[in-house]
C-alpha cells in the first residue's frame, strides 16, 4: 500500500526486485517443513462467508467493517499467525495481509520497513500459504490478501489465484496494476471465486471511478488522501464527498483506507457514510516497535479494542 497512488497508475514489471517463490503447493518442501509454535491458544470457528457477504451481513446489522492490516512476517511468520488470530477473536470483519515486496509503491515507511524486515527473515509467498493454511481455518473472518503484481506475474495468474482458493483466501488486493490491465486478474479472480478489490483515489476522474467500481468485487477500496500508507494527524474532508460521488455511482460497499489511525478518524469516515474502515500503519507500527513479539500481540489486541468501540 511508495510514490504516491495516481489516478492512472502502471506496471512495474522490473525483474531485479526480490519476489516471494511461487510454487506448488502440493509439493513445496517448504510447507511440508514449516511448523509453528503458536503463543496462544488455538481458535476453533466456524466457516467464513465471502467479503461480499461480510458486507451485506453488517448492512442488515446496521454496522461497519473494521478491516486490519497486518504484513506476513514482520516480525516473524509465527507472530504472523497469532495476530491474525488476535485481530479475528476480537471481532474483525476481514483481515488484510499484506505479501512483503522489495519495491512498495503505495506503501510509506512504516509497511515498507515491515516488509524489508520481513523479506530480511526469509519470508515468501509459500511460506505465507503454509502459514495461512494452518491459520485460516481457525478465523471467523474473510481474509483478503495485498499483494503487488509482480510477484503474482511470476508466480502465475492462474496458478496464484488457485493456490488463494485453495487456502481458503477470499478477496485480493493488487495497488499497482491500473484497471486497463486487470482484465486477466478478474477474470481469473471470477474463475476461483476470489473477490478482486479495486482502488480509487482522490485524483481519480468521475469517469474513471465509475469505471473502477463497476469492475470492483468485495468492495470498493477508497484511498483517503493522496500519497502512500501511513498514519496521518486527521482524515481530509474531501473523503465525505468522495464517498457521495461513489454511493451515487454504485451500491456497492465503500471502506476507506491510508491514514485511519485514531478512534476519531474511525467515527469520522463513519460518520461520512463509509461501509468499512480499513487500519494498517498504525497496527503495523505496534508489532515493529514492540519490544517482543508477546508484547506486540498484546499492544495490538488493545488498540484494535480502542478503534472498534469507535463503531459502537
Amino acid at each position: 500500500m511508495a510514490a504516491a497512488l495516481k489516478a492512472t497508475c502502471f506496471l512495474q514489471l522490473k525483474t531485479k526486485y526480490n519476489l516471494p517463490e511461487c510454487h506448488s503447493s502440493r509439493s513445496s518442501s517448504t510447507n511440508r517443513s514449516f511448523k509453528f509454535k503458536p503463543v496462544m491458544a488455538n481458535l476453533t470457528t466456524a466457516p467464513t462467508v465471502g467479503i461480499s457477504e461480510t458486507f451485506s451481513r453488517l448492512k442488515q446489522q446496521g454496522k461497519v467493517a473494521f478491516i486490519p492490516y497486518v504484513t506476513a512476517g514482520d516480525p516473524d511468520l509465527p507472530t504472523t499467525a497469532e495476530v491474525l488470530k488476535i485481530l479475528g477473536s476480537c471481532g474483525s470483519d476481514i483481515i488484510e495481509l499484506g505479501v512483503p515486496y522489495s519495491d512498495p509503491l503505495a506503501d510509506g515507511p512504516v509497511i515498507q520497513a515491515a516488509a524489508t524486515r520481513s523479506l530480511a527473515r526469509g519470508t515468501n509467498f509459500d511460506k505465507i500459504i503454509a502459514m495461512l493454511k494452518e491459520v485460516v481455518p481457525q478465523l471467523s473472518c474473510p481474509v483478503a490478501l495485498f499483494s503487488y503484481y509482480n510477484p503474482i506475474l511470476k508466480c502465475g495468474v492462474d496458478k496464484f489465484m488457485t493456490t488463494l482458493k485453495d487456502t481458503g483466501i477470499h478477496g485480493l488486493v493488487v495497488p499497482d496494476v491500473p484497471l486497463e490491465e486487470t482484465e486477466i486478474l478478474r477474470k481469473e479472480a471470477t474463475n476461483k471465486n476470489i473477490e478482486l478489490v479495486l482502488l480509487t483515489t482522490p485524483t481519480t476522474p468521475t469517469e474513471r471511478m465509475k469505471a473502477i467500481v463497476d469492475a470492483s468485487e468485495g468492495f470498493v477500496y477508497l484511498v483517503s488522501s493522496v500519497g502512500v500508507t501511513g498514519a496521518r494527524a486527521s482524515v481530509s474532508e474531501k473523503v465525505q464527498s468522495l464517498l457521495q460521488e461513489i454511493n451515487a455511482a454504485t451500491s456497492k460497499p465503500v471502506a476507506v483506507g491510508f491514514g485511519i489511525s485514531k478512534p476519531e478518524h474511525v467515527k469520522q469516515v463513519v460518520g461520512w457514510g463509509a461501509d468499512g474502515v480499513i487500519v494498517g500503519s498504525a497496527v503495523v507500527k505496534i508489532l515493529g516497535e514492540a519490544k517482543s513479539p508477546q508484547e506486540g500481540l498484546k499492544e495490538v489486541e488493545k488498540f484494535v479494542k480502542s478503534l472498534q468501540s469507535a463503531l459502537l
